[in-house]
Formats: structure tokens, C-alpha cells, sequence
């Protein structure tokens, strides 16, 4: 049981129920979706599911009774050991970079420990640091500790990972009190990346940026270094277009027009809109999806899932699992709010931004409305690495609310 603590003992105990029964939800998901697999291994995922939850739940449980302390005392360390761990996958793909290491009963995902790794450092770094919020050398030491995982991740190749270590990184710097003028700026080069597919966007896009930095007069440093990374960023668009995948250029290039390749890379997100828009407003019902039992849809127990939720469930099922996220979320929040320890400020907020970032990224790939990433919906894909991530995510918030009166 949670070490109950009066009345704050009821945000813990919330938390709780409402992973649990995303957990449980996922499990039985998962086993619609693969009811039909022409494999027993195929058929028995619901199984390995329902063990991974037991291992994750004992998982939360030492993080839980863990004193955030000891993460604080680690961060750095637990930080390198996943440094050296995204290293040793570069060599042991044979010329292509794995995503895994094989542990005989099941693959590590390096790459969902990162996503803790990166918020512990991060935490810890800003928690220690003096510098000004603003301070350029400030936001160049958190940027340097993000992208190198990041790359390191990215070269995998994982572009949805990738974007997962951004925004942990903008979120917490916003929470360490960078002003969003700043944060704004920040997020400038992705912009420029995206204006500079034609010249005529990308000059105005300049002349909008210049206005902006003479409105907020960040600084000469800091506007210079604005101007040069945007510079930069819309120089190397070729090559990052040329750089990447042809399954991820397919990709983006389908989001924009599922047409271009209907029985390609265009199926999926195809036959995720119709699986879920044929479940309607009450849902088809468990196991009666036609989308999911005559393998319409693919990935259909991982990173389709909600598909499967939308097409037996319908808007009502889709809308209570949403419920259950925006719960955790919000709580969440509410306890980064509430925690005296800056440190277990910083890991919350950053833990609820894996959350929320996922669940958006997930759905909206779903529905059509972002690019087909690869990144599992929290608590309900088949995963036991992402499982794992969310449970002691979920650990580490709970473990914050009951000892948020802690220096």
C-alpha cells in the first residue's frame, strides 16, 4: 500500500487507479487486437503485457519508497551509464545502428531510459545552477546535455524519441522561469527548418524574427546567436532532408497527402481513420472490429492501439481513456507546483511532459492529424520498456506528492 499521508494521500491514490486502469485497459486492447494473429507468440501478447505490469508495478513501488534524494545524488551517473548504453548499440548493430539489447527474456529500449536519464540531469542541473534564467551559457550547457542523447537516439534512426528529449527540454527550462518570449525564440528553428522549403517563406519568417527580437531586446549575445542558429537551421535543410530515412521522408510526405501512397506508406494512417471513424459514437464492441480482426490495420497492438480502442469503443471509450490521461497530467502538474524541492519540481513536470507529449503525438498520428513517429501511446502499447518508462515516471510523481514539504 501507498504510504498514506492524510488528505494528500488522495492525489497518489488517484494517480494510482487511473495508470492502473490505462494498464489494464491497454492489456485487454492488446489482446483484441492480436485475437486473430496467425501465431500463437502473435496471440499470447496480451500475456507478456499482464507481466510486464506486474514487473512495472513493482517498479513504482521502489520508486516510490526511493528517497527523491537518491535520484538527486545519481542523476549524473545514471545519466552517463545511458550515455555509454546508447554508445554500445552504435557498434552492436553490424553497420546499423539497434535500438535494443537483448536481456534473453526481453529487449532493453535504451532509448526509454534516456527519456528519464535526460529529466533527472536536467533537473539536477537547473536545481544547482545560479546563472540567470536567461543566461546564454545557462541554456547552452542544458542544451549541450540534451543533444547528445538526442543524436545519439536520432542516428537509431528514431526521429519520434528524438522529439521526445525537445520537448522535456523546453518544458523544464520554461519551469526553471525562462521567460516565453524566450521560449518562443527557442523554438525558432524548427520554424526556420520548415520556412526555408521555399524562399519566399523563409524571408518573411526573417523579417517576422528580427521584429520580435527588437520588441523583446533579449540581448546582443542572444540575439546574435538567435539569428546564426536560424541561419543555420534553414542552410541545413537539404541536408537533413537528404540525411533522413526513405521511410521517414515517405512519411511526412504522406501526412501531407495520405493519398500519395494508399498501399504504402500512406495505408496506415488510411486505415486508422477508418477504424476508428467506423467505431462511431458507442463502438463496435470488444473483439468486434473488423479494422482489427481482418489485419486491416497495422502496428495495431503498439503504436495503432488507440485505433483498436476507437473501433470497438467509439468516441465514448476514446473520450474516458483521454479522461484518464488528462487526470494524470493535471495532477501532475499540480504536484510540480506543490513540491518545495526544486528537484522533484523539475522531474515532474519533466515526467508529465513524456506523458503529454506521447499522448498527443500518438493520437493525432491516429487520426491524421501529425506524422506517423513510432511513438507508443503511454500505458497501452505492448512494450515492456515503455511500460516500464510510464510506471516509474508515474513513481516518481507520487513519490514527490508525499514528500513534497521536503527541502
Amino acid at each position: 500500500m501507498l504510504p498514506l499521508k492524510g488528505n494528500l494521500s488522495r492525489i497518489g491514490v488517484a494517480l494510482f487507479a487511473c495508470a492502473l486502469f490505462l494498464t489494464l485497459a491497454g492489456i485487454l486492447l492488446v489482446h483484441s487486437a492480436m485475437f486473430a494473429a496467425p501465431t500463437e507468440y502473435e496471440h499470447d501478447y496480451y500475456k507478456r503485457q499482464m507481466t510486464w505490469m506486474m514487473i512495472s508495478l513493482i517498479v513504482f513501488m521502489i520508486v516510490v519508497f526511493l528517497p527523491m534524494r537518491f535520484f538527486e545524488v545519481f542523476a549524473y551517473v545514471f545519466y552517463a551509464v545511458v550515455l555509454v548504453l546508447l554508445i554500445g548499440l552504435m557498434f552492436k548493430g553490424g553497420g546499423k545502428t539497434a535500438r535494443w539489447y537483448s536481456l534473453g527474456f526481453f529487449n532493453l529500449q535504451v532509448s526509454e531510459i534516456a527519456k528519464i536519464a535526460v529529466i533527472f540531469v536536467l533537473a539536477r542541473y537547473l536545481s544547482y545552477s545560479r546563472r540567470p534564467s536567461n543566461s546564454v551559457l545557462k541554456f547552452a550547457n542544458v542544451l549541450l546535455l540534451v543533444l547528445i542523447p538526442m543524436a545519439l537516439v536520432l542516428r537509431q534512426p528514431d526521429l519520434g524519441t528524438s522529439l521526445v528529449f525537445l520537448a522535456i527540454m523546453l518544458v523544464i527550462l520554461f519551469w526553471s522561469g525562462l521567460p516565453a518570449t524566450y521560449m518562443l525564440i527557442l523554438v525558432t528553428p524548427v520554424i526556420s527548418l520548415i520556412a526555408s522549403s521555399h524562399w519566399i517563406s523563409w524571408i518573411v519568417f526573417f523579417v517576422m524574427l528580427v521584429a520580435l527580437l527588437q520588441l523583446i531586446k533579449p540581448g546582443v549575445v542572444f540575439s546574435s546567436l538567435t539569428v546564426v542558429i536560424n541561419l543555420l537551421s534553414g542552410m541545413i535543410m537539404p541536408f537533413m532532408w537528404n540525411r533522413l530515412q526513405d521511410y521517414q521522408k515517405l512519411r511526412i510526405l504522406v501526412f501531407l497527402d495520405p493519398g500519395r501512397d494508399p498501399l504504402g506508406a500512406g495505408y496506415q494512417i488510411i486505415q486508422s481513420k477508418v477504424a476508428i471513424g467506423s467505431g462511431g459514437l458507442w463502438g463496435k464492441g470488444y473483439m468486434a472490429g473488423t479494422q482489427t480482426n481482418l489485419a486491416f490495420l497495422p502496428e495495431r497492438h503498439t503504436d495503432f492501439i488507440f485505433s483498436v480502442l476507437g473501433e470497438e469503443f467509439g468516441f465514448w471509450g476514446g473520450g474516458v481513456i483521454l479522461i484518464a490521461f488528462l487526470a494524470i497530467i493535471l495532477l501532475g502538474i499540480h504536484v510540480a507546483f506543490k513540491c518545495r524541492n526544486r528537484f522533484s519540481s523539475y522531474v515532474v513536470i519533466g515526467g508529465c511532459t513524456v506523458l503529454a507529449f506521447q499522448l498527443i503525438i500518438n493520437v493525432g498520428m491516429t487520426l491524421g492529424l501529425m506524422p506517423v513517429t513510432g511513438l507508443p501511446l503511454p500505458f497501452l502499447s505492448y512494450g515492456g520498456s515503455s511500460l516500464l518508462m510510464s510506471w516509474a515516471i508515474l513513481g516518481l510523481v507520487v513519490n514527490s506528492e508525499l514528500n513534497w514539504q521536503e527541502y
